[in-house]
């Protein structure tokens, strides 16, 4: 196949290495969206495989060289070692073999590409921009790193023009995309595995803010020290800011937080388009709700039609999201695994239990980020009441001789190390009382915890 595009790949088979991961699996449903034939693998099963199996997809709970019999394409994610047998039989057989964010980038093809980025928030704002736009009735194109709440789906295929991409900067991969717009949330240094300095993450979003195209347009937190300073260097391309500093295009003030929710006051050139009303809390999710609504405005989208959206708006998969409330006692799961995103969910946390207690079970994400932020997770985690910690979710990594999650706790004021999951949630059931909010927190399996913990509850009290 001398080149690869939308029309070559109709009648072809594309086969995912590691199709079970969020990212991938959203980009095969697309694929199967397009009548494109699937195939893919994954080390072990999940509804996620049995959903795509649904949708046509053959899939495999086995990585192996005879998966790959009659496949055209191989896409595979970067977590995939080159020693993959199915990666080394592709190799031989002299298929195409496309990244994850090459992949997108050849999916997205043929529509207004935006590409949502930032180290903390993208997830969020990708959701946020893609229920925004359908209430608009444009019907998005969207790949997302979570599922909408509402729909349970992190990839879709619309008959609108505008395709909506979380772009992940953890690999410096985000550069294939070449958006007509982005949003970058926020610049910090994360993924140190990959970016030794904060200079490396600040230049990576520098390579990246240079592919949007002349004609096109980044929109930026001003309230970001990162991001402003991109936004402000910039000057092949048109640039939009948001936030609650002043000259900000899309401003947001008058702000209020509540338990369950928050409300801003949103000028756009300082002009009043009305409120922010969103069911999802915390000040973060109201600056990632107005980057959202900062991009539908530029895009010359309905202002009431992207409020009216951003209101109805339930959360994306793993971002605070409730997953049982019973006997008074709410548990929530988040995805937040770096100091900030854990500081500013935890804030949230707090209002959300009002007079009750926060308690959290965190599963520290990697090896290299946990020694690399040790003091700023224990004293971000020292905001709950009470810190159950599991040991550090390797993913890729070997692990770092001397580096575990009790090194967090030896710096913390309410933390306990317990490492055996069956006993971590033992704990939390037994202290749990009526009003508390528990949160299972962390990038790895904690969230596996959540369903288990529920049922100890409901015996603990039948």
């Amino acid at each position: 196949m001398k080149s690869l595009n939308m029309d070559s790949l109709r009648g072809k088979r594309i086969h995912f290495i590691g199709i079970g991961g969020s990212g991938m699996s959203g980009l095969a449903r697309i694929a199967l969206d397009d009548g494109i034939s699937v195939s893919g693998s994954d080390s072990k099963d999940s509804s996620v495989l049995a959903a795509l199996t649904a949708l046509g997809a053959r899939v495999s709970t086995t990585h192996s060289a005879t998966n790959l019999a009659n496949v055209d394409v191989v896409i595979f994610s970067t977590a995939i070692s080159t020693t993959n047998p199915e990666y080394v039989e592709a190799e031989r057989l002299g298929l195409p073999l496309l990244t994850r964010a090459k992949a997108l980038a050849l999916l997205m093809d043929g529509k207004i590409k935006i590409a949502v980025a930032g180290t903390h928030g993208k997830t969020t704002t990708s959701s946020m921009a893609t229920v925004a736009f359908q209430s608009c009735g444009a019907d998005p194109s969207f790949a997302i790193g979570g599922s909408l709440t509402a729909s349970g789906a992190n990839a879709h295929r619309g008959t609108g023009k505008f395709f909506i991409a979380e772009a992940d900067e953890s690999d410096g991969s985000f550069i294939e995309y070449h958006p007509d717009a982005a949003i970058v949330t926020n610049i910090e240094h994360d993924h140190v595995d990959f970016f030794a300095t904060p200079e490396a993450v600040t230049q990576a979003f520098a390579d990246f803010a240079m592919t949007i195209h002349a004609d096109g347009v980044l929109v930026y937190c001003a309230d970001d020290q990162g991001s402003r300073a991109l936004g402000q260097s910039l000057t092949h391309c048109r640039t939009i800011s948001y936030g609650v500093t002043d000259g900000s295009a899309l401003m947001i003030d008058h702000i209020e937080l509540t338990a369950q929710g928050s409300r801003a006051r949103a000028l756009w050139n300082s002009t009043v388009v009305g409120y922010l009303e969103l069911s999802v809390p915390g000040h973060h999710n109201l600056l990632n709700a107005a980057g959202a609504l900062a991009l539908g405005l530029t895009l010359e989208l309905n202002p009431m039609l992207l409020l009216n959206g951003l209101a109805s708006f339930r959360g994306a998969g793993r971002r605070f999201e409730l997953k049982s409330s019973l006997h008074g006692i709410r548990i929530i799961d988040d995805y937040g695994h770096h100091p900030t995103e854990i500081s500013v969910t935890l804030d949230a946390a707090r209002r959300y239990a009002d007079t009750g207690r926060v308690l959290v079970v965190f599963q520290p994400h990697r090896y290299s980020r946990t020694e690399a932020f040790l003091d700023a997770f224990a004293v971000a985690l020292d905001k709950a009441d009470d810190v159950t910690l599991l040991e550090i979710y390797a993913a890729s990594e070997q692990p770092i001789p001397g580096v575990s999650a009790s090194l967090i706790v030896e710096k913390m004021k309410h933390g306990t190390f317990l490492p055996n999951f069956a006993e971590a949630a033992d704990r939390i059931v037994e202290i749990a009382r009526p009003g508390d909010v528990i949160l299972t927190l962390g990038a790895g399996d904690v969230n596996s915890l959540a369903g288990i913990i529920a049922e100890g509850i409901s015996k603990k009290n039948s």
